[in-house]
């Protein structure tokens, strides 16, 4: 069974070939891995110099083929390459070049022999990992997840989107050309079904998973009724951006305005809940609408150095937005300032939307869009703003506007979120711990956090008393 698919920026035909991994492919991609993470084996018997130096040549050859791979993306996915798909090959370059220099450094612990035993603290790898990566990010979610599980000394099987799988499968050469034994690091082409059998597979010690709340859970799921493998979830956000009177009006714009239409909002750390206090909300919202519009000229082809804002990913994703915000407005669940209509003649175009006044309860206020959809609110207090940016399932990602240090560290500390930005919003930063809290996810990624996602300590007792 193969796969088709569509170029966002025009619904032309870009392949039907790409495979779905069945049963037996899976298998076969499990044992390998499980064959070269054996004891003895070249992988484990392997030198930290020698992997630190495979993982930087691997790294060495991403950013040699940067256009081609940029380029195999934007066919399947849309996003501009100077807006997005240059940041995002960087951010995978570079979890591969930070993880290789963490192999000779993640250390374990000892504690004194005061009761007479030595005690020794390892940080052993877990052995075979597969990552399931999104589609809207798959390169910098490659260097996420398989980065600092090849560091720790794991294996790993990479399961690309099924909306985006071309750039993953150009890595296989890269793989190879990179000198990793047979079966360290595999790419296996699917969908849903593919991400299952791994979810569920008997041999396989770890998931890492990115992507929605719903296939999150059922992969948990799949992986408690298997083995009890371990799993990484980073799953959906509807992440508050809090701007407060005393906020630089031009910065808190300017920050609002690219983490909604980076990647036509098709990013998990969005800030697609907007809220102003009373005292700037309208010179904020002339400002944000302004910005916005600016933002919108530059909506258009991909393959154009000068565009910022591309088509949504394919026509499934372009529908269920539409539907989204046409149901929104029927159901007056807030006012359409602006936008929210699809652009051009060919192509899954959306020009970016505002939503004010939106109801508590309305949809498009408490669910994850996933394109660029923004709510615009305004509040009085900081009491007040903190409850209703804390109303919600997801907790990934949150940011706070001020001029205030007091308030800023207050403000931050209240927010229920993995991240914060403080006069910032929707990034990350590779030395830090990245991942939601309540329904947005379990575990972390990024920093030395990632490297205890892919290990087990195990307790070495020396008995020194006879």
């Amino acid at each position: 069974m193969n796969m088709k698919f569509f170029n966002p920026a025009t619904g032309d035909l870009v392949t039907d070939k790409i495979p779905v991994a069945g049963e037996r492919d899976v298998d076969a991609a499990v044992t390998a891995a499980n064959a070269a993470f054996a004891l003895g084996s070249p992988w484990r018997t392997m030198s930290n110099v020698d992997r630190r130096n495979l993982l930087l040549k691997f790294a060495d050859l991403l950013d040699r083929d940067r256009e081609h791979l940029a380029y195999l993306t934007r066919i399947t996915l849309g996003a501009p390459y100077v807006a997005f798909g240059k940041g995002e090959i960087d951010t995978a370059i570079e979890n591969f070049r930070y993880y290789a220099g963490w192999i000779d450094k993640f250390a374990g612990e000892s504690f004194p022999a005061d009761d007479g035993f030595f005690k020794i603290v390892r940080y052993e790898p877990l052995g075979v990992v597969a990552g399931i990566i999104p589609w809207n990010g798959p390169l910098a979610s490659t260097g996420l997840k398989a980065a600092p599980a090849l560091a720790t000394g794991n294996v790993f099987i990479l399961k690309p989107s099924e909306k985006a799988p071309l750039m993953a499968a150009a890595l296989g050469k890269l793989i190879i050309e990179a000198g990793f034994p047979p079966g360290v690091f595999q790419v296996l082409s699917g969908d849903g079904s593919t991400g299952a059998l791994l979810a569920s597979h008997m041999k396989v010690a770890k998931i890492s998973f990115t992507g929605s709340i719903p296939t999150g859970k059922t992969v948990q799921k799949l992986a408690a009724q298997s083995n009890l493998k371990r799993v990484t979830l980073e799953l959906g956000g509807k992440s508050p951006a809090v701007v407060f009177d005393d906020a630089n009006l031009e910065n808190a714009v300017q920050w609002c305005v690219n983490a909604i239409t980076i990647n036509s909002g098709q990013i998990c750390f969005a800030s697609s809940r907007v809220y102003v206090q009373e005292g700037i909300y309208d010179r904020f919202l002339k400002s944000f609408q302004q910005a916005m519009l600016e933002k919108t000229k530059m909506l258009g082809d991909p393959e154009k150095n000068e565009t910022s804002i591309g088509p949504v990913v394919d026509k499934a994703q372009f529908d269920r937005i539409i539907n989204i915000i046409n149901a929104a407005q029927t159901e007056n669940q807030g006012t359409l300032l602006m936008g929210g209509k699809a652009s051009g003649t060919k192509g899954y175009y959306i020009e970016p939307a505002i939503f004010t006044d939106t109801q508590l309860d309305a949809n498009i206020y408490k669910e994850e869009i996933f394109g660029p959809v923004v709510v615009l609110n305004r509040f009085k207090t900081e009491k007040e703003i903190i409850d209703r940016s804390n109303d919600s399932k997801y907790g990934l990602m949150a940011g706070v506007f001020t001029q205030d240090i007091n308030r800023a560290l207050r403000v931050s500390s209240a927010f229920d979120s993995g991240v914060v930005g403080v006069n910032c919003v929707s990034l990350i930063n590779i030395s830090c711990p990245f991942g939601g809290t309540k329904e947005s996810g379990i575990g972390r990624e990024q920093g030395a956090h990632a490297l205890r996602c892919y290990t087990e300590p195990k307790t070495i007792l020396v008995n020194l008393n006879y």
